[in-house]
């Protein structure tokens, strides 16, 4: 089982959707067990999504999220409705929220045919349950059951809730712990090397490094090798020929932070396997294929292009900082034109792409996104016709090293032959 940490990337996320006053609040917090939602009868309560992480068996660890009702109105209303469609980008599963004797208005339908256009699995939840009559129950049901088959939404089951009783609480809980587990997903890097093999990391400590603690690619790396049977070395750039030394045999493989690229590659044999960790990331994600035709983009930009630089996570940029300062000094040195650059992180990323006419994404390795937000990111590239690389293949391309790098991910000769291409 996974345990909880920073990172959103083994947590199911579920959102809770519908409009307002549909009792979203008062449901999630009787699945959380908790009051932390704010609950009132007043339209617009909700005004930023509310998140609570807990544990739902057999599925696991998820964030649950209530989100601000979807027909809001105004101008404040229309920032919260926005905060609600950006949750709609970074969730695996969602709840869908009418309250009894209530008929769907314009905005919900419109939610529940882009939901059921994501792809992700749906339940639907009739709330207030308590104020209906047994022939409101039936009728209710029959409306809901007719409304998602109209807006092309596929639902098993449709459950009654209150509240207030607590009816039907568990059985949803029940609902959302049989969905498919988030954790059952394509190994990391164990399905490239086999038991027993020697696996080296490559781990730099420098001023960018948390303190005290590894990067969480890393730790992924050290966990799902150790799970695996492999044995995993870890060193700094500057102590691998001394490990490499001292191993009787050359390693499967070895793993470097995207930085340290050049660094390991003149350091060790041309034939010594070699990539990085976001490379492996976004092989696992299942965006490595578009992130290697991304990377052509870059010899192919103009005098004063725009380039969003994109991170999933947040923190305090330092004088190397890899985002900010030495990915736009590579790019405009690889594409030898002066560049225009723009910066995304955590959870921010433009809502139209081609209005701040953005002719790259560099994206990092987006350990700290789930794969549903990173995917969807690709997806509005794609739709956008804008290339997207990420750090560690942008990184490998530029230094004349990306089919070393990838050709150790391209085990399988189907992902293979679709991407020599790229190489």
């Amino acid at each position: 089982m996974q345990e909880f940490g920073a990172s959103e990337k083994f947590r199911a996320c579920i959102g809770i959707f519908g409009a307002r006053n549909a009792g979203k609040s008062s449901l999630f917090n009787a699945l959380s067990a908790q009051k932390a939602a704010l609950v009132s009868d007043t339209p617009g309560t909700t005004t930023d999504p509310v998140k609570k992480t807990m544990e739902i068996l057999p599925l696991g660890p998820i964030t649950l999220i209530d989100t601000p009702g979807i027909d809001d109105e105004g101008e404040l209303g229309r920032e919260r409705v926005r905060r609600a469609e950006e949750m709609q980008k970074r969730c695996d599963a969602a709840i869908l929220c009418l309250a009894g004797k209530r008929e769907a208005g314009a905005a919900e339908e419109q939610l529940f045919r882009a939901l059921a256009a994501q792809g992700i699995p749906l339940l639907a939840v009739i709330t207030k349950a308590e104020a209906l009559t047994e022939t409101e129950r039936a009728e209710s049901v029959t409306y809901v059951s007719e409304l998602l088959t109209r807006c092309g939404a596929k639902v098993k089951d449709i459950y009654l809730c209150s509240a207030v009783s607590g009816e039907g609480i568990e059985e949803v809980k029940t609902a959302i712990g049989m969905l498919p587990r988030k954790a059952e997903k394509k190994a990391l890097l164990m399905d490239l090397v086999a038991l027993g093999d020697t696996v080296v990391l490559v781990c730099p400590q420098d001023e960018s490094a948390p303190r005290g603690r590894l990067i969480l690619p890393q730790q992924m790396a050290v966990r799902e090798l150790l799970d695996g049977g492999a044995f995993p070395f870890l060193c700094q750039p500057e102590g691998l020929p001394a490990l490499l030394s001292a191993l009787r045999e050359p390693p499967a493989l070895i793993i470097t932070d995207s930085q340290a690229f050049a660094e390991v590659a003149a350091c060790i044999p041309a034939e010594q396997p070699l990539s990085s960790f976001s490379m492996l990331l976004a092989r696992q994600s299942g965006v490595l294929e578009e992130a290697l035709k991304g990377a052509e983009a870059i010899q192919k930009l103009e005098e004063g292009a725009a380039v969003l630089i994109s991170e999933g996570c947040t923190h305090k940029r330092q004088c190397k900082d890899i985002g900010t300062v030495k990915l736009p000094k590579l790019l405009e040195k690889a594409a030898g034109k002066k560049l225009r650059f723009y910066f995304s992180s955590g959870h921010e990323f433009p809502e139209d792409l081609r209005e701040k006419e953005i002719r790259l994404v560099v994206h990092c390795g987006a350990c700290m996104l789930g794969d549903t937000e990173l995917l969807s990111r690709f997806q509005e590239s794609r739709t956008a016709e804008i290339p997207i690389t990420n750090y560690g293949v942008a990184l490998a391309a530029m230094q004349g090293i990306l089919p070393r790098a990838a050709v150790p991910l391209l085990k399988e000769k189907r992902f293979r032959d679709s991407v020599e291409v790229y190489l």
